[in-house]
């Protein structure tokens, strides 16, 4: 058995530079507290034990040039340091990079690795790019995919470009589509779904979202590419980025995302299981956006990965 050797820092005190300033607390905490479980940095929030100026602030507050932020002591367990990602993790991002250039990072992210660490998880996709790249000065996540998604992930290699693109996304000026299949026959070429969704945490930490009228806006729209025996294959583009708003929205409509066992029907996931679908048919096919240093567009697409095309080759 590992001995844990539980050490107390000491309060530490962190002038925000302008290179740091613009960053949510809580992207900053998740950054310099790589070791921390991110479920422990929210707490430390919520109870105001991490203080900016002196004052309590909540974890989407952004920093200012010159804020004092103050850091809680802290137990350090030496036991957690040792569990590292796995290098046939790193191996296997490093193998799905897109796109790579002084300032982004695009990965192609493998269904069932999680983004980031917590609820559960030691670390994922971005712990994973830090231990593969560990002289990076930056390695932030852009956005945010869900565990069972696969696809197009962006990471900033710069703090102000991603202040640059987290504006983007706050203004929906990034194009994001995905492929998915849905249940039963969708029977216009387009539909679009605009309803509010409201974000809720269970207990157990875990997300729930629900469509009510208290929530946020959020535009769906989803395009008909083939129709199955009881199912759809469509192309989906998102006017906003809401946590879980596809499969929220495929569910509402009476359309859930094949394979989804949250929100989607559980007959149909038993029916497409047998007939070899092993996971939930959601993959973030292109982004499209304009780069924050440079003139011009770029789009970037992840290749439609190997078991959803066998299954799509088999199912009729």
């Amino acid at each position: 058995m590992a001995q844990i050797n539980n050490k107390k820092s000491d309060v530490q005190y962190i002038k925000v530079s302008p290179e740091q300033a613009g960053r949510r607390i809580d992207n900053f905490l998740t950054g310099y507290l790589k070791s921390i479980p991110k479920t422990h940095l929210y707490k430390m929030l919520r109870k105001g034990e991490v203080r900016v100026n002196s004052a309590r602030v909540k974890q989407d507050y952004r920093l200012l040039t010159d804020d004092i932020v103050r850091i809680p002591p802290l137990y350090m367990n030496t036991a957690n340091f040792e569990k590292h990602p796995t290098q046939s993790l790193q191996h296997l991002l490093n193998s799905c990079i897109l796109f790579e250039d002084d300032y982004l990072m695009a990965i192609n992210k493998p269904a069932g690795i999680a983004v980031h660490a917590g609820s559960g998880q030691k670390f994922g996709v971005i712990e994973a790019l830090r231990a593969l790249r560990p002289h990076a000065g930056c390695l932030e996540l852009v956005h945010r995919l869900d565990k069972a998604t696969s696809g197009c992930l962006l990471v900033a290699k710069d703090h102000r470009v991603l202040r640059g693109m987290h504006a983007n996304l706050r203004s929906n000026s990034i194009k994001k589509q995905y492929i998915a299949i849905l249940k039963g026959k969708i029977h216009s070429q387009r539909q679009d779904v605009s309803l509010p969704l409201l974000k809720d945490e269970l207990r157990s930490g875990e997300r729930m979202v629900q469509v009510h009228e208290g929530g946020k806006q959020a535009v769906t729209s989803f395009y008909m590419l083939r129709h199955y025996t009881d199912a759809s294959l469509v192309r989906v583009e998102l006017m906003t980025g809401r946590t879980h708003q596809i499969r929220v929205h495929a569910a509402y409509i009476g359309h859930p995302v094949a394979g989804d066992v949250k929100y989607g029907d559980r007959s149909f996931n038993r029916r497409i299981k047998r007939a070899g679908l092993r996971r939930m048919f959601l993959h973030a096919e292109s982004l499209t956006f304009a780069l924050p240093y440079a003139d011009g567009e770029i789009t970037i697409k992840a290749p439609l990965p190997d078991d959803l095309t066998s299954f799509l080759d088999g199912y009729n």
